[in-house]
């Protein structure tokens, strides 16, 4: 059986300085119609930057949808037409003052599928230097660092209910483990 539905036409709700929201008029295969409500979102960057003390570098930040702080790996969202490895190295910089002269490319990950169309791409580095913070004017954040085994076990508590932070802190332990980073 084939799975593709064929789109036919969108109808715009939102247009925000983050997001779109529109609803889509789409085919099915078994020739039904549906209709599928659709988040665009630019995309976003992770990066897991290791010290050469194995701690990683997370970032403490509240998070209004949610009305609490985080503890989440540094992080933005890609500028419209951003190059997205470009844009990860300006977050670690930005939210850490730190900087890499290799990268491990981790993945992609489809955060919610269901009905948004964000891309976060996930880095993981060994921290080459340091250099000073450079926040946006309305970013309030805190720097850690956390042990890669702590942070190891905090993703499998539970203790890190962000998905990218997780699958980061997860594929660096398992990196680090294999002697490849």
């Amino acid at each position: 059986m084939k799975l593709a539905e064929k789109w036919i036409s969108s109808d715009y709700k939102f247009y925000g300085k983050i997001i779109n929201t529109r609803v889509d008029q789409c085919l099915l295969p078994d020739g039904n119609q549906a209709i599928r409500e659709v988040v665009e979102h630019p995309g976003g960057v992770t990066v897991a930057a290791l010290t050469d003390k194995d701690e990683l570098f997370f970032v403490r930040q509240f998070r209004y949808p949610f009305m609490a702080e985080t503890l989440e790996l540094p992080a933005g969202k890609l500028e419209r037409g951003e190059d997205p490895f470009e844009a990860m190295k300006r977050e670690q910089r930005e939210e850490t003052g730190t900087w890499s002269e290799e990268y491990i490319f981790l993945g992609e990950v489809y955060p919610t599928p269901g009905y948004c169309a964000e891309i976060l791409r996930l880095w993981a580095c060994r921290v080459a230097g340091y250099t000073k913070m450079d926040l946006d004017e309305d970013e309030f954040l805190e720097v850690e660092k956390i042990p890669l085994e702590e942070a190891y076990q905090m993703a499998l508590n539970n203790q890190l209910p962000d998905a990218k932070t997780q699958i980061g802190v997860l594929r660096t332990y398992a990196l680090v483990k294999a002697g490849r980073l």
